[in-house]
């Protein structure tokens, strides 16, 4: 089978990690297939913003769980890496494209022997002053809507695959 369409079938989403940090080698390569995503247009609009430092990740880690409304969890699942994907709100396409990203961050992850998954919430938390302020210090410029977390590490478990679900393909022959 050809290797892209058996990492899509063998890629999961992790919610366990260990405390190992991936380099930034590895790091690199997985944010490159993130900016290779197709985008309409090719516009090209979605950022990445790669966050390693321990102190931002546990920030936006805190901002997160206070949208879920539990600050006593941890919604990036121990991750030590967290990359944003955030595109400008003013592209029509924005939360299509990110979500491209989002794909292509994920199944490179895996082909490098990475756990990912996608956590929700980076438009509530980026909506915010305090996420306007964290971009700003970071010095993204330009209106942004957050499209989604790629936690990224190594897994500590890896869940099985679950069945596909039938009568989801129609075809028009």
């Amino acid at each position: 089978m050809n290797e892209v369409i058996q990492a899509m079938k063998e890629r999961r989403s992790v919610r366990a990690y260990t405390d190992e940090v991936p380099s930034r080698a590895l790091i690199d390569q997985v944010v490159e297939a993130g900016l290779w995503a197709a985008s309409g247009m090719n516009r090209q609009g979605p950022i990445i913003v790669a966050v390693t430092d321990r102190a931002l990740r546990d920030r936006l880690s805190a901002m997160n769980a206070e949208v879920i409304g539990d600050p006593s969890r941890d919604p990036f699942y121990g991750a030590p890496v967290v990359l944003v994907v955030l595109a400008p709100r003013d592209q029509a396409n924005r939360v299509y494209d990110g979500s491209l990203v989002m794909g292509n961050l994920m199944l490179a992850a895996h082909a490098l022997g990475l756990g990912s998954c996608w956590i929700h919430r980076a438009r509530e938390e980026f909506d915010t002053p305090e996420g306007k302020a964290i971009l700003a210090e970071l010095g993204v410029e330009g209106d942004y809507e957050g499209i989604g977390h790629c936690i990224l590490g190594y897994a500590a478990e890896v869940p099985a695959a679950k069945p596909r679900n039938d009568g989801r393909v129609f075809y028009a022959e």
